[in-house]
C-alpha cells in the first residue's frame, strides 16, 4: 500500500445534473478569444490560444464570487464548459464529440490589469487567470440527457445584459478545439475545456449580482464579495 508524505486532498468535483453523482475534475484547459469581438471583425481565423487553470480553481457556481487580491480590474467571462469522459490523443475532428461526457456553464474570472501587463511584457497569463475561486461552474449536464447544445450563452450584471452570443458563432467549434488540444497533449477523462467568451467582458464590483447561463445547459446567480 502506498504511503504518502501527507494526506492528499480529496479530488475536486462538480455536481451532475439530475444525479447524486459528482464529476471528478482533472485539468482545466481554456481557449482565448473564441468569438468575434469588435476589434477582430474581418480578420482571418487565427490558431486558437490555450492556457490552463488548476482544478483547485473550480468551484460550484453558487453563493459568492470571491473578489481576488492584487487587482483593480476584476472582470467576468461566461463560457461553455466541455467535460471530457474518455481520454485520447490526436483525436480526429470528425470523432471528437464522442469524447464529450457533458457540458456546463462556467465563469472564467480574470484579473484584467494583471493580464494586460503580462501581455505587454510577453509574459504568461497565469497570474491573471489563476486564483482561488477563479472558475465557478454549474452542474454538468450529460449529453445522454441533453445532447450537444446549440443555443445561446449570456451574462447579466445587476439585471443589465453584458454578454450574449450564439454558440454556433464560436470561431473554433467544440470538435476543432478538442482535436487541437489532443494533438498537443493527450486528453484524459475528467478534463474540462472552457471554450472562450463573447464580447461584452466588463468590470465587476463588490455587491454586483451576476446572472448567467447557457440555453439547455444551466444557469447561475452569484454575488461578488467585498474586496479582500
Amino acid at each position: 500500500m502506498t504511503e504518502y508524505v501527507f494526506t492528499p486532498d480529496l479530488p475536486v468535483t462538480l455536481p451532475v445534473a439530475g444525479s447524486q453523482q459528482r464529476f471528478p475534475v482533472g485539468r482545466v484547459f481554456c481557449v482565448g478569444r473564441n468569438y468575434p469581438w469588435p476589434d477582430t471583425q474581418g480578420q482571418s481565423r487565427q490558431p486558437p490560444v490555450f492556457f490552463m487553470k488548476p482544478a483547485s480553481n473550480v468551484v460550484d457556481a453558487i453563493g459568492e464570487v470571491a473578489f481576488p487580491s492584487m487587482t483593480k480590474e476584476f472582470v467576468h467571462e461566461i463560457e461553455l464548459v466541455v467535460a471530457i469522459g474518455e481520454g485520447g490523443a490526436n483525436i480526429p475532428e470528425s470523432q471528437a464529440l464522442a469524447y464529450v461526457w457533458g457540458y456546463a456553464a462556467g465563469l472564467d474570472l480574470t484579473r484584467r490589469d494583471i493580464q494586460r501587463l503580462a501581455k505587454s511584457n510577453g509574459l504568461p497569463w497565469e497570474g491573471a487567470k489563476v486564483f482561488d475561486g477563479a472558475a465557478p461552474m454549474t452542474a454538468i449536464v450529460p449529453i445522454a440527457r441533453a445532447g450537444h447544445p446549440d443555443g445561446e450563452l449570456w451574462l447579466n450584471v445587476n439585471g443589465e445584459e453584458r454578454q450574449r452570443a450564439s454558440l454556433d458563432s464560436q470561431i473554433w467549434s467544440v470538435s476543432e478545439v478538442i482535436s487541437r488540444i489532443s494533438q498537443s497533449v493527450a486528453l484524459r477523462a475528467g478534463d474540462l475545456i472552457m471554450t472562450g467568451s463573447p464580447a461584452g467582458v466588463d468590470l465587476l464590483q463588490p455587491g454586483d449580482i451576476i446572472n448567467a447561463g447557457i440555453d439547455g445547459i444551466g444557469q447561475l446567480e452569484m454575488r461578488v464579495s467585498q474586496r479582500p
